[in-house]
């Protein structure tokens, strides 16, 4: 997709504060944060919405992405917050699908 964001963040062609890569996920820091550590945890391949996640194992490995950075982030122990927006109504902008983390600070509930 060559006028998406996300995607052209993994090409290299914009460059994000990138906290973690590895061959499946790029993480990076979010322009906008919503708490003291907001990072952004995206697939390389586009997926545009969570409705188009047909992938267990891609899932999964987005889930284990979050917490191997809050351990690095230093918010396992108090706690921390993971999201994914689907659609308008569930307030998602960019139309890639990605994994909110978010910590530092206590999270309030509910969250809308």
């Amino acid at each position: 997709m060559t006028d998406c964001l996300f995607c052209k963040m993994v090409s290299g062609e914009i460059k994000p504060d990138t906290v973690y890569e590895d061959d499946k996920v790029l993480a990076f820091r979010d322009i906008h944060p919503q708490a003291p550590v907001h990072i952004l945890i995206i697939p390389k391949i586009h997926i545009a919405t969570l409705n188009e996640l047909n992938d267990a194992g891609l899932a999964g490995h987005l889930l284990l992405t979050a917490t191997k950075l809050a351990a690095q982030e230093g918010l396992s122990e108090d706690g921390y917050r993971t999201v994914i927006n689907c659609n308008e109504h569930g307030g998602q902008a960019v139309y890639h699908l990605h994994l909110h983390l978010l910590g530092g600070r206590s999270m309030r509930w509910p969250p809308g």
